[in-house]
């Protein structure tokens, strides 16, 4: 399998989701600043899917697949002994899709405009920031009383979320109004899938 990526963005999330489950693949860097954005083969990304867009996840046997929580859902059942996915008939399984659709709309989509749109002028970020304020209360109050998003062990949700909180440092935002959040971000920091994939985007040392 190939997972295009770009460093520090939401395809990190698959990254990290394949170092915890121990999943082979190739990594194939993306160039997100180029317009459009290529390839480090010099490919236009949108000769692998047409939305142009990573996280893309290539199978071996020529499918492509897109968006960011089908490709943590794919790849979690891939290697269902690491529990990164609560099984089918779970209820847990319906709280995972609850925290990605959380994480997706309410976490992802709300930074966007704000990280890679500053066309969009101060009062969209200004708009952004009170709202990813208000999100990070509500995460704030849950982890108080939960060590992870699902059930007691990290699973994609995890991932995903770390992967759009850790944003936060590049726009100023300080966790540690969210004392719970900040505990959090730092545990999942800690691990070892996590350090190896931010070694491996050149995020860290």
């Amino acid at each position: 399998m190939k997972l295009y990526y770009a460093p520090g963005v939401c395809s990190m999330a698959a990254h990290i989701t394949t170092a915890e489950a121990d999943i082979a693949l190739d990594l194939i860097k993306v160039d997100i600043r180029s317009e459009p954005h290529r390839v480090e083969d010099g490919r236009h990304l949108k000769d692998v899917s047409p939305k142009g867009v990573v996280p893309i996840l290539e199978l071996d046997n020529g499918q492509v697949l897109t968006e960011g929580v089908a490709i943590l859902i794919y790849l979690a059942d891939q290697k269902p002994e690491a529990g990164l996915m609560p099984p089918q008939g779970s209820f847990n399984r319906y709280r995972m899709h609850e925290w990605l659709t959380f994480i997706s709309s309410e976490l992802h989509k709300t930074f966007s405009p704000w990280l890679f749109h500053p066309e969009y002028g101060e009062q969209a970020a200004e708009v952004a920031k009170q709202r990813l304020h208000e999100r990070f209360y509500l995460l704030d109050n849950y982890l108080a009383d939960h060590d992870y998003l699902v059930g007691d062990r990290f699973t994609i949700a995890d991932a995903y979320c770390f992967t759009i909180v850790n944003w936060s440092k590049g726009r100023g935002i300080d966790l540690a109004v969210w004392p719970n959040l900040a505990h959090y971000q730092s545990k999942i920091a800690e691990r070892k899938s996590v350090r190896d994939t931010l070694i491996a985007e050149g995020l860290i040392k």
